[in-house]
């Protein structure tokens, strides 16, 4: 079973329609958790009184906030299921390919900001990279309920797929041609970020049709993943908006 923690991650659990095994709520609690009670009560799921201390025990990620609940994990979709939510949406597609990273919180980041800006999904490797962990969950405060990810064995076939569906590849790398700002990301978009340390694998270097990098003006030559991945994704989304301006 999957342990979800937190008011967040729970709450859109619920809204999401997730049917959760086991609901458990810190005693005392009824006030600021009145949210997920109504939820919890509106889908028939029954809830269970306990102290802090138990909850304290059980706690993975040290920060459940007086709730835990645990489900069937949450299930991956097929990459070809990321660009037909985009049709299905009428809108370009906007995928964040994420090669090789390994700390759950950068992941729960990315699929925090993936879903603020209405990305369509987001893949992974299989090897050698986080999973959909309860961290991730935490982290992404829900999105990890509405930002289907697509877990790949083969990175690079993947970005193939995506490149005959018609979508320009673009990776995030210091060593980028141009600044990420004076590209066009306006089309049918993936957003390649490399992982922790290594940044992008060679081999997805080359897949790439593209690279781009972000202007550095300070000491430290690279940002945090999450980060750029950020700074990529709402670049994409002002770039879009202007393009709607200046055709409207």
């Amino acid at each position: 079973m999957e342990q979800i923690e937190g008011k967040n991650p729970v709450r859109e659990a619920l809204r999401a329609g997730a049917k959760l095994d086991k609901l458990v709520l810190a005693e005392g609690s009824q006030r600021s958790l009145r949210e997920i009670i109504q939820l919890a009560s509106a889908a028939g799921i029954a809830i269970e009184w306990r102290e802090r201390e138990w909850l304290d025990r059980k706690s993975r990620t040290r920060a459940h906030q007086g709730v835990i609940a645990w489900r069937k994990p949450v299930g991956y979709a097929a990459l070809p299921d990321l660009i037909a939510r985009a049709q299905a949406q009428s809108e370009d597609p906007l995928i964040i390919i994420l090669d090789g990273i390994q700390d759950p919180h950068n992941l729960g980041s990315v699929l925090r900001t993936a879903e603020a800006v209405g990305a369509h999904g987001v893949v992974i490797p299989k090897r050698r990279a986080v999973g959909l962990t309860s961290t991730v969950a935490k982290v992404s405060a829900g999105a990890v309920e509405y930002v289907p990810v697509a877990q790949v064995t083969n990175l690079s076939q993947a970005i193939a797929t995506l490149k005959e569906a018609g979508l320009w590849v673009v990776g995030a790398d210091m060593t980028g041609e141009n600044l990420h700002f004076e590209t066009d990301l306006t089309g049918p978009m993936a957003l390649v970020i490399g992982g922790e340390g290594k940044g992008m694998a060679r081999l997805t270097r080359e897949r790439c049709d593209l690279t781009v990098r972000l202007p550095m003006y300070g000491q430290i030559n690279s940002l945090n993943a999450a980060v750029a991945a950020a700074v990529m994704m709402y670049e994409v989304v002002r770039q879009r908006a202007s393009a709607q301006v200046n055709h409207g």
